[in-house]
């Protein structure tokens, strides 16, 4: 009882104009309707406030993943038409990966690249320490009121209308004026932080993310089920991948090998000229369209049929060389004779996967009599003669 009587003194920070940004989320989230579905979601409401003014910034994401809560960052900035010299975040693993005595402070790449790209120190609260951006949960606590008595009975639908409803909300706080000073956060805002920011650098930040990936033997790295080419020297190295919605930088010791724009197709490939062996690259300039085309005719009509719908099933021709010279090739191993009869199959049902037509050849469907149809007649290669007899001759 007497340890409990103890008084526990709180220290008064002094926050220096344009010096700190305090961020966090409200424990008060805005319960999005599916209309579709009925289902309700809710929405995190991320929430900005300056050291020195207390003026304060909302904006509302669908989740708290890095990339909203970067998204919000860079519109705060935007907002204040500035950046200030410190951000203070809490340590989500958004931002933050270790703030302990074992590991030191481990600061997210990607939030470390943006804190590079506004020139910007971080400098979290400690954990479980509230009272370390003391500005922050007074603000978040305002602003949960203010959505709190705004969408008490409303139904939002979507996050853009969120944030469209919730715009009116700071600029109703920032302007309430403060009783214990006489003035409003916007005109502290105006007198003291708004000088001191730095300006918000001319390019706008991209948000990239990182991944560690190993180069495979085709002198590829594959990122979300796309492969893209590095020089053919650093087989089988570790390197570093940077990638945004717009383009792939692939890094080794630093230094960037390549430079991609980003694929969004499963499966597919972009391979620069440059980075490949001499030898593939001769191979790669002899192959083309119009020559797997003259060695499809050479087989026989399924096997140029099959080629021009392999082509037409690829938005890029030069990804379907690999998979028309695997099938074309099929034709030492079974016969011209034999791939033709297992193409013209494949086309009747519409295959393509080489597998596929290799199982056809394998198990010779094409000579397969339909169950359910019992004048069902094979096609064969050789029944188009005029002079054919046929079984009545022989009754």
């Amino acid at each position: 009882r007497r340890y409990k009587q103890k008084l526990n003194p709180s220290m008064r920070q002094i926050h220096i104009a344009g010096e700190k940004l305090f961020v966090d989320y409200s424990g008060v989230t805005i319960p999005i309707y599916n209309q579709k579905s009925g289902e309700i979601e809710t929405a995190q409401v991320f929430v900005a406030v300056l050291g020195a003014s207390g003026y304060t910034f909302v904006h509302v994401t669908p989740s708290q993943k890095q990339e909203d809560f970067i998204l919000s960052h860079v519109l705060a900035y935007e907002f204040f038409g500035g950046t200030p010299e410190v951000v203070v975040p809490d340590n989500l693993k958004s931002a933050i990966i270790f703030n302990d005595k074992r590991h030191g402070l481990v600061v997210n790449e990607s939030y470390a690249a943006l804190a590079r790209h506004f020139s910007m120190r971080v400098e979290p609260a400690r954990p479980r320490k509230p009272k370390d951006k003391p500005l922050a949960e007074q603000g978040v606590q305002a602003i949960q009121r203010y959505i709190l008595a705004h969408f008490r009975h409303q139904k939002i639908f979507c996050v853009d209308e969120a944030n469209d409803k919730v715009s009116e909300i700071p600029d109703k706080y920032n302007n309430k004026v403060m009783k214990r000073i006489g003035k409003s956060r916007t005109q502290l805002f105006e007198e003291l932080d708004k000088p001191e920011l730095r300006p918000v650098p001319a390019n706008r930040y991209i948000y990239e993310q990182f991944k560690i990936a190993r180069v495979n033997m085709d002198y590829h790295i594959t990122l979300e089920k796309c492969n893209y080419s590095v020089p053919f020297k650093h087989l089988k190295d570790q390197v570093e991948v940077r990638y945004s919605t717009q383009h792939v930088r692939i890094y080794h010791k630093n230094e960037i090998i390549a430079t991609h724009p980003r694929l969004r197709t499963p499966g597919e490939t972009s391979t620069l000229h440059e980075h490949m062996p001499s030898d593939h690259q001769y191979i790669h300039e002899k192959m083309n369209p119009q020559r797997l085309q003259n060695w499809a005719k050479s087989i026989g009509e399924y096997s140029t049929v099959f080629v021009e719908d392999a082509f037409e099933a690829v938005e890029h021709k030069a990804n379907a060389y690999r998979q028309i010279v695997a099938v074309l090739s099929l034709a030492k191993r079974y016969g011209s004779t034999e791939l033709e009869l297992a193409l013209m199959y494949a086309t009747t049902h519409r295959i393509l996967r080489v597998k596929s037509i290799l199982y056809i050849l394998d198990k010779k469907l094409y000579l397969q009599k339909s169950v359910n149809n019992e004048s069902y007649k094979v096609p064969t290669l050789f029944d188009t003669h005029e002079n054919l007899r046929g079984p009545d001759t022989y009754k």
